[in-house]
């Protein structure tokens, strides 16, 4: 078991994928603000080549808030990191990092409690696929 992340194979194409993984976390009141397209990246910057792998930017508008309302600290942890990245042609890994795992950093136990519904709901996101 990851520490870090709530982690499941799903086959598809990259694209196919990604939308499925967008909808599941939409389904949890889940946004998407950044994408990240890691292996186009490695390969502009540095010419190497790595799997397929991108980098959603994920984020609850409600639980941020409320984390906000909480400890401002934790504006540094977010948003919420989403992968998916190719294991083998045609599956993909779907990773969704843990509230938990992050907010544990602060060490501010007022943050535990938001820290596991978010872990839930992000769960929840996840068995959707």
């Amino acid at each position: 078991m990851n520490p870090l992340s709530f982690t499941r194979e799903i086959d598809g194409t990259l694209d196919e994928c990604l939308a499925r993984a967008t909808q599941a976390l939409a389904s949890e009141g889940f946004g998407i603000l950044t994408r990240i397209d890691m292996h186009l990246k490695v390969q502009e910057k540095l010419g190497k080549t790595i799997p397929p792998t991108v980098i959603l930017g994920a984020c609850h508008p409600g639980f941020a808030y409320q984390g906000l309302q909480l400890n401002r600290d934790i504006t540094a942890l977010l948003p919420c990191n989403a992968v998916v990245r190719e294991v083998e042609a045609g599956r993909h890994a779907v990773e969704f990092v843990k509230p938990s795992a992050l907010l544990q950093i602060l060490g501010d136990p007022h943050l535990s409690e938001l820290a596991r519904e978010g872990d839930t709901a992000l769960a929840r996101a996840l068995e959707r696929l």
